[in-house]
C-alpha cells in the first residue's frame, strides 16, 4: 500500500487522537463520553496533560531538584504557625519556573495566558514552601454568560474590557491542597494584593489594538471550573457577602482536545495552506490566536471546523471587586466602590 500523503496523514492522525481521549467523531462532529464523571474529564485531558509534561521536561529536569526543595513534605507543615503570602513572579525568576512546574501538574492542561498578565506564587511565611499559584490574563472578549451578567453592549464591552481580568489557574500544591489551600487561593484573587498590582503595572499603559489609554482598576476576574460544576467556589464569603457569583455555563467550544502534539502539526499546516484574518499592521502579522489556526487548518484538511467544539461544559464563575462593577463596567455607575474587597492575604494568618 503506498504511503498516505501528508494531508491526509495529519488528517487521519487528528480523527485518531480524538478517539484515543475518549471522544467521539462522527458526521463532522465531535462528542465527549455520556454521562461526563469528573474521572471522565481527568481522562479527556490526561493526553494534553502528558504531551505538556513531556515537552516541558527536558526544561525543568535540570532544576527540578531545586523546585521540589520549595514544594513541603507534609511534616513541614505546622498548620497552626501557616503565613500565606502573595508572591509577584518575575519573568525569567526562578520563581516563574516553579510557577510553571506547579501548573504542569493540574488535572488539565493550562495554558500560559495571553496579553496582560499577572502572576504570583502563594508561600507560605513559615517555611518558605509554595501554597498554591494565581495566574490572571485578557480575558476573552466575548463570553456570553459573563456579558449578560454584566449587561454588557458591545460599546461598553469594548470600553470596559479593560477592567477584566481572568484567572486561568488558581489552587493549591500538595500537601497544602488538603487543607482547604485551593479556598484560600480562591479567596486571595480578590485580595488587595492583586487589585494594587494590576493597578501599578497597567495603569496609564495603553492598549495595543485601540491606542486607549488604561485607568488600572481591577472590576472583574472571571474563571471557570476545571471539571464540570465545581465546588472549590462554593461559599467563600467576605464578611457577609459572597464572592464568587455563578455567570452560567460555557458551550464547550475550545481547543484542549488539539493540545496534545495534533496542534503543532496543524498549525505548520496552517502556515503553508491557510491565510490569516485581515489585521491591522500595528498588531502583528500572523493569526490572531490557537482557536484561528484550528478553525482555518481544520477545514483545509478536509474536515469540519466545528471539531472545535469538545462539548465539554465549564461553569462560569465572576469575583465581583466593587460594590458597583455591573454599573461601573456598563458605564452607569458613576464612583468606583472600591471598597467591597478591600482585604490584604495577612488577614489569613493564623
Amino acid at each position: 500500500m503506498p504511503p498516505l500523503p501528508p494531508k491526509r496523514r495529519l488528517r487521519d492522525r487528528i480523527i485518531r487522537s480524538l478517539r484515543r481521549q475518549g471522544f467521539s467523531v462522527r458526521s463532522g462532529t465531535v462528542r465527549p463520553p455520556e454521562d461526563l464523571t469528573k474521572n471522565h474529564l481527568r481522562a479527556l485531558h490526561e493526553t494534553a496533560v502528558r504531551y505538556k509534561r513531556a515537552v516541558a521536561r527536558k526544561t525543568h529536569q535540570r532544576y527540578e531538584d531545586v523546585l521540589l526543595s520549595r514544594i513541603a513534605n507534609g511534616f513541614e507543615v505546622d498548620v497552626p504557625a501557616m503565613k500565606p503570602r502573595l508572591v509577584i513572579v518575575e519573568r525569567g525568576s526562578e520563581d516563574e519556573m516553579l510557577f510553571r512546574y506547579a501548573s504542569l501538574h493540574w488535572s488539565i492542561p493550562v495554558s500560559s495566558g495571553y496579553g496582560r498578565r499577572l502572576r504570583f506564587l502563594i508561600e507560605d511565611a513559615s517555611n518558605g514552601k509554595l501554597i498554591g499559584i494565581v495566574g490572571l490574563s485578557d480575558p476573552v472578549y466575548g463570553l456570553g454568560v459573563r456579558d449578560r451578567w454584566i449587561g454588557w453592549d458591545n460599546p461598553a464591552r469594548a470600553e470596559r474590557l479593560q477592567n477584566v481580568m481572568d484567572a486561568f489557574v488558581l489552587g493549591a500544591v500538595p500537601p497544602y491542597n488538603t487543607l482547604l489551600c485551593g479556598k484560600l487561593a480562591a479567596m486571595l484573587v480578590a485580595s488587595s494584593e492583586v487589585r494594587d498590582e494590576f493597578s501599578r503595572k497597567y495603569a496609564g499603559v495603553k492598549t495595543r489594538i485601540r491606542q486607549r489609554t488604561m485607568d488600572g482598576q481591577l472590576a472583574l476576574v472571571t474563571t471557570v471550573s476545571a471539571l464540570g460544576r465545581s465546588s472549590l467556589y462554593n461559599r467563600l464569603q467576605i464578611a457577609d457577602r459572597s464572592l464568587y457569583e455563578r455567570l452560567g455555563f460555557t458551550q464547550g467550544w475550545g481547543e484542549f482536545h488539539f493540545a496534545n502534539g495534533t496542534f503543532e502539526q496543524l498549525r505548520a499546516f496552517a502556515q503553508q495552506n491557510c491565510v490569516p484574518s485581515y489585521r491591522k499592521v500595528e498588531w502583528g502579522t500572523g493569526f490572531r490566536n490557537r482557536r484561528e489556526i484550528v478553525k482555518k487548518g481544520l477545514p483545509a484538511l478536509g474536515i469540519s471546523s466545528r471539531l472545535i467544539c469538545h462539548g465539554v461544559e465549564r461553569e462560569v464563575f465572576g469575583v465581583p471587586m466593587a460594590t458597583n462593577t455591573q454599573e461601573f463596567l456598563r458605564g452607569v455607575g458613576g464612583h468606583w466602590h472600591s471598597e467591597y474587597f478591600a482585604f490584604h492575604t495577612m488577614a489569613y494568618q493564623s
